[in-house]
This record gives structure tokens, C-alpha cells and sequence, in this order.
């Protein structure tokens, strides 16, 4: 069960991934944690890598592909940058396995619950926030 001042996504896994990253103090152990995320991915096809799965806003390259089956999201990404690697990586595995009701109901403040915006760029936090956009919108556009 979630401690009372926990913020719930509506999705387990991410509730698991922001509690493990709210509760370690050191900025650094965080960022180790989202580029070991980042290298947990499988690789992306070739034919996802086009302007239809492409982050918009993002500095880096990011591609994420959101898939509907049996009525559960399962989502595949890459980036060009290890960090925002992992921050899509963090989100492919708390968005994981969720109907597309559950995705587009998640609430960005989970990211401040994170700690990780204390050591990202801006850029780069307003890159978490449009990747997490971005795959709400597919989950949305798969529901319909």
C-alpha cells in the first residue's frame, strides 16, 4: 500500500518506480537508476523511427510507440540520449500493460513526487512531460 503522502498515478508500477526514486536522497543514485531504465529497453525497429512516433519538443531524438492489445497498452521507445533514455524507459515500464483510460488519466505531478526534476535541465523535464503527453495521446488514439 502506498504511504499516505505518496502521490497514486493510478498505475502500480509507476507508483513502485516513484517511490523508489522519492525515497533515495543522493541526485546521483537516481540518475544511476534511470540510466540502468534506460539499458533495460529493447531495441526500436527501424520502421518505428519516423515523425508519426517522434516526441515533439524534445532536444533529443525520441521515438515511442504505443500498441493495443487484449485491451492493454504495451509500448516500445528509443532516444538518441542516454538520460532521456531512461526517463521514456521509467515511463515504458509504469505505463506498461495499462488500459488506455488508466494511461490518459495519469497526473504529470507524479514527476515533482520523483525528485528527478532537481537535477534535470529544464529542457529535459519539459522532455519527460512531452514523451508522457505523447503516449497519452496514443493511448487515447488506441482507445477510439
Amino acid at each position: 500500500m502506498a504511504a499516505p503522502d505518496s502521490i497514486a498515478t493510478g498505475s502500480e508500477a509507476l507508483d513502485r518506480i516513484v517511490e523508489r526514486l522519492a525515497g533515495t536522497a543522493d541526485p546521483k543514485r537516481r540518475y544511476e537508476y534511470v540510466l540502468w531504465l534506460a539499458k533495460k529497453l529493447e531495441p526500436l525497429p527501424e520502421e518505428f523511427r519516423n515523425d508519426a512516433f517522434k516526441v515533439k519538443g524534445c532536444v533529443s531524438q525520441v521515438y515511442v510507440v504505443g500498441q493495443l492489445v487484449d485491451g492493454h497498452l504495451h509500448w516500445r521507445g528509443d532516444s538518441d540520449a542516454a538520460i532521456t533514455k531512461g526517463l521514456l524507459a521509467l515511463l515504458i515500464e509504469g505505463m506498461e500493460g495499462l488500459n488506455p483510460e488508466q494511461a490518459a488519466a495519469i497526473d504529470p505531478a507524479f514527476i515533482a513526487a520523483t525528485g528527478l526534476q532537481a537535477s534535470l535541465t529544464p529542457s529535459r523535464a519539459n522532455g519527460f512531460l512531452n514523451i508522457l503527453r505523447m503516449m497519452q495521446a496514443q493511448a487515447q488514439a488506441l482507445a477510439a
